[in-house]
């Protein structure tokens, strides 16, 4: 099956910790049904000093469900669903609720 979401795509949070907000993917993990969101999920992580590396506080932020998290709309902004057509002989990802294409 092709991919609804992938790296670089705009998204917004459905549900969970941080409901609401909006991040750009910045990896996407399809074993796990996964993705990383920048700004979206972020925990504190401790970690040692080593020579080459400053310990202490890390914040990193965590994959989450690609089933709470929607494409944002490139018209109207608001979350959408994605679908699959076919444009000059291509098949590409637009959003249902505008019917824009989708850049990728």
């Amino acid at each position: 099956m092709a991919a609804k979401l992938r790296k670089g795509d705009k998204v917004v949070v459905l549900a969970g910790r941080d409901k609401g907000k909006k991040g750009d993917i910045t990896r996407v993990l399809p074993k796990d049904n996964k993705a990383v969101v920048s700004g979206v999920n972020v925990a504190i992580r401790h970690t040692k000093q080593t020579q080459s590396s400053q310990g202490g506080r890390i914040a990193k932020e965590l994959p989450i469900e690609l089933s709470n998290l929607a494409l944002v709309d490139p018209k109207t902004g608001e979350a959408t669903r994605v679908g699959f057509r076919f444009e000059d002989g291509k098949k590409v990802r637009y959003a249902k609720k505008s019917g824009e294409t989708i850049n990728g």
